[in-house]
């Protein structure tokens, strides 16, 4: 039968509450002081965006948020919306050597999240623009968070910058993609108003291909900034696919952005395949919106699951059901309507893949599928506008690391269309290096940092622009263990 919501307003809404609330000014000084202030600080190895951490603690320790809150927006425009959904207990509190001394690490998004509010509430501004202008003009293709923090400092180094962006509202999947419990889409507006305010125009609901060519454009612009993300989610490719009820599990969190929450319709047995961190959201969002029943399938091993262990822990603690070495072969409809999910067990092949276990096939009821198995690149679309592009192995753009900068030596890439799907940290710090090296290909000179640079910079082989090379929180980890 077709969805409905199940829970009124209220109730949906006590279940959509912030996991991590924000800290009062008392505990915020009391955590700010367990901090020891490392020199050679492992946190800000970790942080792909290069945020001095314990400079921004140390001001919060000292009574000065206004502060912290300055050095926290100049190495991360969106420090607000990192420190609400970046996975820190993998990277910066990860690596917080508190955790060796067998205490708590400091809570540093949490402390983050307390002066970036701080600021934002009360309307302060920390940034203060360049006297002098370039005259370049540089065009940003994607209002998402690489995007938004290219133009950012772009604007701060002197140029005229211009954002397009398909979608109503910019932010990207800061806006449409996170789970509710841990930001509400009006953090990614101010965020995104932050950089308007820095002098950048944001043009929404332009699509360029359709309402501007990219012939247009690199005749108006002396640069140009991809920062387009990834496409459509990956098709499941076996029948009943394109019944009503089986859902992209990001389209269904995006229904939750745009939508009062008890209109939002739901499943009593909602079945999520996939095992990354969106599958984690729509099924915890699943139950928090009154699902009777919310399960995660998936075709391997519990070990062998992408989405972070505290997501996995979160997503038991609510409730949520998982069921490892399962593939779908065929959702199972009755008048027009899903009624259930077709699995077979799987075992490891002699390559590793899974394959399924004959006649093992069985029937998990539900009537409501949600497809978190990934996204589709963008390969079509970039070839389409961008013949001469050079597309990697991966389907993402080929670039400098270091530079964003592509093939075609006027274009620059960050993000997703560039790194193939990682953390908002990483497309911002991917953001803010394309910026330098565009800054450095329009003017041929080395920009003066606008962040500080890591007091380990020099070791790990920054860009120049006082940014850190990006880095696997894992390995980080495992590096800091040796």
């Amino acid at each position: 039968m077709p969805l409905q919501p199940l829970l009124p307003a209220a109730t949906i809404a006590a279940n959509m509450a912030e996991l991590k609330p924000a800290l009062r000014r008392q505990e915020a000084l009391v955590e700010a002081n367990r901090c020891l202030y490392c020199f050679d600080a492992p946190c800000i190895m970790a942080c792909p965006a290069g945020i001095d951490v314990p400079a921004f603690i140390k001001k919060i320790a000292h009574g000065n948020p206004v502060a912290a809150a300055k050095t926290i927006l100049t190495a991360n425009i969106l420090g607000a919306s990192c420190a609400r959904v970046c996975p820190t207990s993998v990277l910066c509190e990860g690596a917080c050597v508190l955790e060796d001394r067998d205490e708590q690490p400091i809570q540093i998004g949490r402390l983050q999240r307390y002066a970036t509010d701080y600021v934002a509430e009360r309307g302060i501004k920390v940034f203060s623009l360049p006297a002098q202008t370039s005259g370049k003009r540089v065009a940003v293709i994607g209002a998402g968070p690489a995007g938004l923090a290219c133009a950012a400092e772009l604007a701060q180094l002197g140029h005229t910058v211009v954002v397009f962006e398909k979608q109503a509202r910019p932010g990207g999947l800061n806006t449409y993609g996170i789970a509710y419990y841990k930001m509400k889409p009006d953090v990614s507006l101010a965020e995104a108003e932050l950089v308007g305010s820095l002098g950048v125009e944001l043009r929404c609901g332009l699509t360029i291909g359709k309402d501007l060519t990219v012939a247009q454009l690199e005749k108006a612009f002396d640069a140009i900034f991809v920062g387009v993300g990834l496409g459509a989610a990956t098709r499941l490719r076996i029948p009943g696919e394109n019944l009503p009820e089986v859902v992209d599990a990001l389209d269904f969190i995006d229904q939750i952005h745009t939508h009062p929450l008890d209109r939002v319709p739901i499943g009593r047995r909602v079945v999520v395949i996939g095992a990354g961190n969106t599958a984690i959201d729509a099924v915890t969002q699943s139950l928090r919106l009154g699902a009777e029943q919310a399960t995660v399938v998936y075709r391997r091993s519990e070990g062998d699951m992408s989405a972070y262990n505290f997501e996995y822990q979160l997503a038991k603690h609510d409730g949520a059901r998982f069921l490892f070495n399962v593939m779908p072969v065929e959702v199972r409809g009755s008048a027009g309507h899903v009624i259930g999910l077709r699995l077979v067990r799987t075992r490891a092949g002699a390559d590793g893949r899974p394959e399924p276990i004959p006649e093992t096939e069985y029937i998990e009821p539900c009537d409501l599928v949600l497809k978190a198995v990934g996204q589709e690149k963008q390969v079509a679309l970039l070839r389409q506008l961008f013949p001469a592009l050079q597309i990697d192995s991966r389907g993402v753009i080929a670039h400098d690391p270091l530079t964003g900068q592509t093939n075609v030596p006027h274009i620059f890439t960050g993000g997703d269309c560039a790194n193939g799907g990682r953390e908002v940290v990483n497309a911002v710090g991917e953001g803010k290096k394309a910026a330098h090296g565009i800054h450095t290909f329009l003017t041929k000179e080395t920009a003066t940092p606008l962040v500080q640079p890591s007091r380990l910079g020099a070791k790990q082989g920054s860009s120049g622009s006082g940014l850190l090379s990006p880095i696997r929180a894992h390995e980080l980890v495992e590096a800091l263990k040796k």
